[in-house]
């Protein structure tokens, strides 16, 4: 029998947290490890150990980034014509910064030349610093509320520019994000090498993961004591057919922590984000990077749930007209769709998982200095 309609949208709601999640700790750590390739690794040996550590995994991580997108487009259209429309410019860096990975793992060891190779490795510190730094920026700016509004016809109008993004807030959510990856990059080096690279990136997941408490503490104050939040202040339908401009919706400062109180349970989020923080520097540092990689990924899935669960049942809120805003129970596609999407899903999700889970056992183990010095001859 067929779900009802408000039963499928709160489970595609909740996939949808779970694909982000998924590539935040998947691909996070990609991303973390390149910022710190020129800070973590001394010589060309020691980056190249770093490199080998994540090139057999990064194209595998690119499926939930993906699959995210895909499930952006089919069950919430609205959200994903919003949000790819008005943060084209956004996401057209993002892209181009994530270009710079596969290009620089495949021309970095081309040519032997110092300058050549140092080159590309700070264009991979480009290519994991500005999708982490934009990523946080975009939430801050889901928090914040983005500019646009709805014509007659649910047409999405976009009423700012790329630079509006960049707003004091948004940016602290923004080094929120990097510094959350960098804890999670340090935190897969520390695992996966050995001699001075994985002390060194240990050191560094630590003091990311200090700074990630307090950064988010901090935006968490923010939010409680400055911060408009969005109400649905009229009856909406849960199950009723999707049209954003059939409620109405309020602004105020501290409605995005209204859902912890009234929904216990979604404290879970925030205290899994500073648990696992905390717990990741103590683990690195009692020199358990197995525990403390773990510890890491719990906090980087907190983070993530922190803004999803806060902002319920909004996805994308509007700062130029709150009707306008997206929520659960008006952008999602039909009943049906997202009914047949659920069982393709059901089928596809765990294969990505467990080739996900096949590829780390497979490639197990660390990168040793000497088994990369050893095959020095082949670059």
């Amino acid at each position: 029998m067929m779900l009802d309609y408000e039963t499928l949208r709160v489970i595609w709601w909740a996939l949808l947290g779970i694909l982000l999640i998924g590539f935040a700790v998947t691909d996070g750590y990609d991303l973390g490890a390149g910022m710190l390739l020129p800070f973590a690794a001394r010589s060309d040996a020691e980056r190249r150990q770093m490199l080998e550590t994540i090139e057999p995994h990064w194209e595998g991580h690119q499926v939930w980034l993906i699959t995210g997108a895909g499930v952006s487009f089919a069950a919430w259209p609205l959200l994903y014509a919003t949000a790819f429309s008005g943060f084209y410019l956004a996401m057209f860096v993002v892209l181009a910064a994530l270009i710079l990975r596969p290009v620089g793992f495949n021309f970095r060891n081309k040519m032997p030349d110092r300058r050549w190779r140092e080159t590309w490795d700070w264009l991979l510190f480009a290519g994991g610093f500005i999708p982490a730094l934009i990523f946080g920026v975009a939430f801050g700016n889901l928090l914040q509320g983005a500019p646009f509004h709805l014509d007659g016809d649910l047409r999405p109008i976009y009423d700012g520019g790329f630079f509006g993004l960049l707003k004091p807030f948004a940016l602290l959510c923004g080094l929120v994000s990097v510094a959350m990856l960098v804890m999670h990059g340090g935190s897969w080096i520390a695992l996966k090498t050995d001699g001075p690279v994985a002390a060194r990136a240990r050191h560094a997941a630590m003091i990311a993961a200090v700074s990630l408490i307090v950064l988010f503490v901090l935006a968490g104050l923010w939010v409680a004591a400055f911060l408009p939040g969005y109400e649905i202040t009229s009856d909406i339908a849960r199950g009723g057919p999707s049209n954003p401009l059939a409620k109405t919706v309020a602004a105020e400062t501290g409605s995005w922590l209204r859902n912890y109180g009234s929904h216990r349970w979604m404290l879970v989020a925030p205290a899994l984000a500073i648990i696992g923080a905390l717990g990741a520097a103590l683990l690195h540092l009692a020199r358990w990077p197995g525990l403390g990689f773990l510890a890491s990924a719990a906090a980087v899935a907190g983070v993530v749930a922190t803004a999803g669960v806060s902002m319920f049942p909004f996805l994308l809120p509007s700062s130029s007209d709150p009707r306008s805003s997206l929520t659960v129970w008006d952008s999602s596609s039909s009943r049906l769709t997202l009914f047949i999407m659920l069982i393709v899903t059901a089928i596809f999700l765990p294969l990505i998982l467990l080739y996900t889970g096949w590829a780390l056992r497979v490639m197990r183990g660390k990168v040793t200095l000497a088994h990369v010095e050893a095959g020095e001859d082949a670059y």
